[in-house]
């Protein structure tokens, strides 16, 4: 089942970027995941403002392929030095409908 992390950082200090920026996309791919947008580009249409300094989304085969590359020693250095330059939140969602499992919405 496809899964989707939604990286959600506001960047305290960007000493991290370049190096994460130019390493983990390999690191990413080797374990079957592509980006599917990295973007500062942020508008709340709703709900409170967040002051976020970008929003990736990342898709993965499998919960296991995203918990192979977030558990891959070679990741472990750029995810420690994002750690100590940002407040990270990260979430992970499947590709699950829950329209098909209320009664009255119809599944997509």
């Amino acid at each position: 089942m496809t899964v989707y992390l939604i990286a959600d950082i506001k960047v305290t200090n960007d000493g991290w970027v370049p190096e994460y920026a130019t390493n983990v996309h390999k690191l990413v791919e080797k374990h079957g995941g592509r980006y599917l947008s990295r973007s500062g580009r942020i508008e709340t249409l709703e709900g409170a403002d967040k002051d976020s300094t970008l929003i990736a989304i990342l898709e993965f085969p499998t919960r296991e392929a995203l918990d192979n590359f977030s558990t891959d020693p070679e990741y472990a250095p750029y995810g420690q030095a994002r750690q100590a330059g940002s407040v990270s939140n990260f979430h992970v969602i499947d590709d699950t409908d829950i329209a098909g499992a209320i009664p009255y919405l119809r599944a997509g």
